[in-house]
């Protein structure tokens, strides 16, 4: 059997969502096909629960530092049941009828299970075809990936999708991997009474961000008294079986130094790979890392097949798989959009947040650019003082050419709020003479900004234009 419309998604994820949305009322078919909920990794098992999961520790340690603002004496227990209750609340109970619900009202078709493509215009879910008359979208997602460690496959381990929508508060818990969702999730459970290890095979963690990030960020995660092993990878992994009822114990991890450590649970938070198994097939081209190659403007694979969100590996972010999306069907509705990659936001929810845009320092050397620097201590002004943070780090990175900012990391209490302003000045290539010009509210967090931005203008081939 086979059915033809004009566009066929092979993923219901954001990017699926937002394809629906973008075509409403266009005239132009749709079919989106999702073999697991509608939404996909974000609102399930990913950004959503696992904020949430986050914010009910944040409010335990908020109620701890108490004692040092404003009491003598804060006593709670954590009652992880109601925990766990509002995670998967907000997780939508794992149940996606509503959106599916809103999806079909936008006109598009929702085809339920395992879509595979068989050539650039077709779509096979079970023994159906579903043919694309003009275009498909490819926004099938990524995946937990596992690292072939020795005796992994033996363990019962979590990735985020069992951590972000927990059942049970494990005693202890060790991590593989100091990335976004290892630290994230790390810093929660510590802060619900796990005893947590985080396990980090390279030299920093956060090691995509600016080194300052990891560096500033790691002493409040050993302040949540989490263990951070930097530079010493696990090599094998192993559960051994204990007493007559067979039942497993605790899982051991072995570290290439020889280290072991023992955990209760043992949490997978090395990576994502692309779902590639649904369109590998057809001989698309792959990027050295396995996924889907596209033109970062048009987000063409080849004529007439797109590729949105995760599965590009352009970036693992909610909101650029629905800035992808948009882009995508206002090129199937004639209009001449183009993807802009260069003031992509990405922020880790810590506490305090890391965020950051832009280049680093390193990749903006690489790529030839004469760097200037300014680097502050967002703890060292009035608000951090009043809000009693310490440890921060602030680091602009500029194009002493251009005169304008071209990369931004933050380590402070509301630093993915802050971060818009540094977006839209990286994306405008706002000139830091304006920049430096701007006037920010007194105390708040973003006030540290002014002095960096001024430093780093001073420093640029185009000067600052003084006031008359």
């Amino acid at each position: 059997m086979s059915q033809e419309f004009d566009v066929v998604c092979l993923g219901g994820g954001v990017a699926g969502e937002a394809i629906a949305q973008g075509l409403k009322d266009s005239g132009l078919t749709l079919a989106v096909v999702e073999r697991e909920l509608v939404g996909g990794e974000c609102p399930y098992w990913g950004c959503v629960p696992s904020k949430t999961l986050l914010r009910s520790s944040e409010t335990l340690t908020e109620a701890g530092r108490a004692r040092v603002l404003a009491a003598s004496r804060v006593d709670w227990n954590v009652d992880f049941p109601k925990v766990s209750t509002r995670v998967l609340w907000m997780a939508r109970n794992l149940d996606d009828r509503r959106p599916a619900a809103a999806l079909e009202a936008t006109g598009a078709r929702l085809i339920r299970g395992e879509g595979t493509l068989t050539d650039f215009r077709t779509v096979m879910v079970r023994d159906e075809q579903f043919i694309a008359r003009r275009a498909v979208v490819i926004a099938n997602g990524s995946t937990a990936a596992v690292p072939p460690i020795q005796g992994l496959d033996a363990v019962d381990f979590w990735t985020n999708r069992q951590a972000a929508v927990p059942t049970d508060l494990p005693v202890s818990l060790a991590i593989l991997g100091g990335g976004p969702i290892g630290v994230e999730l790390g810093q929660a459970f510590a802060r619900l009474g796990c005893k947590v290890n985080i396990i980090e095979a390279g030299s920093a963690i956060l090691g995509l961000e600016e080194p300052e990030a990891g560096a500033a960020l790691r002493p409040h995660l050993e302040g949540d008294g989490i263990m951070v092993t930097i530079g010493d990878p696990c090599v094998a992994v192993e559960q051994p079986m204990m007493g007559p009822s067979r039942e497993r114990s605790t899982v051991v991890v072995h570290l290439k130094s020889g280290a072991t450590v023992r955990a209760d649970r043992l949490l997978v938070a090395t990576g994502r790979r692309p779902n590639a198994e649904a369109w590998r097939g057809v001989g698309l081209a792959q990027t050295d890392r396995g996924w889907l190659k596209v033109d970062p403007a048009t987000l063409e694979a080849r004529p007439g097949v797109f590729g949105a969100g995760d599965v590009t590996g352009i970036g693992g972010f909610t909101h650029l798989a629905y800035y992808h999306a948009q882009i995508i069907a206002r090129r199937l509705r004639g209009i001449d959009a183009r993807a802009d990659h260069t003031a992509v936001p990405r922020v880790t929810y810590t506490d305090p947040e890391v965020a950051s845009v832009g280049l680093s320092e390193a990749a903006a050397r690489a790529k030839g650019i004469d760097v200037i620097v300014a680097s502050a201590d967002p703890a060292e002004t009035a608000r951090g003082y009043i809000h009693d943070f310490h440890r921060g780090a602030l680091k602009l990175i500029g194009d002493r050419e251009r005169g304008v900012l071209i990369g931004a990391t933050l380590v402070t209490p509301r630093a993915g709020e802050i971060l818009g302003e540094l977006v839209l000045a990286i994306k405008q290539a706002t000139p830091l003479r304006v920049l430096a010009d701007v006037i920010h509210p007194f105390p708040a967090f973003n006030r540290v900004l002014g002095e960096s931005l001024e430093q780093l203008a001073a420093k640029a081939a185009v000067p600052v234009v003084a006031h008359s």
